[in-house]
């Protein structure tokens, strides 16, 4: 197996990764005895505010329902000709789908660039979007290491 190393990723690597917004996977907790629930989401990124934010579908079945409220931890991954670069966010989810239009929340959120992927079975006009910030407790980002 290769010998991998790494080391921090400064503020500047770690913006310049996530001010493009693109896909990762946010992860809720659940009761012990349940595995994690973990999903490929869309994200766009404010690094003045050092906020994710994201659009979560909520069809009927979801198990988000029961797990938004609770804490949560996003990562993305990138590869780049330099080697891969990843990042870490934990913390807890602010919803600001009802916020009004002039909160500093929704101004960050129209700001951004969430892509629009659509993963569903069904069209999106269908399923029931609900919009989030992640303010992070903790923001951690590594990058490879070469030679």
């Amino acid at each position: 197996m290769e010998n991998l190393r790494w080391t921090e990723l400064s503020v500047d690597e770690r913006n310049e990764l996530l001010s493009r917004g693109g896909i990762g996977a946010l992860s809720f907790s659940t009761p012990l005895e349940e595995p994690p629930v973990l999903l490929p989401v869309s994200y766009g990124y404010d690094a003045d505010t050092t906020s994710f934010y994201f659009r979560l579908a909520f069809p009927a079945d979801s198990r988000k329902t029961d797990a938004v409220d609770g804490p949560v931890a996003f990562t993305t991954y990138a590869e780049t000709d330099a080697g891969w670069r990843s990042v870490v966010a934990r913390g807890h989810l602010e919803e600001v789908t009802d916020m009004p239009y002039e909160s500093s929340a929704v101004q960050g959120m129209w700001a951004v660039r969430i892509p629009m992927v659509d993963l569903f079975d069904r069209p999106p006009e269908d399923v029931a979007f609900r919009y989030f910030r992640l303010r992070p407790d903790s923001l951690t980002g590594r990058k490879e290491v070469r030679g």
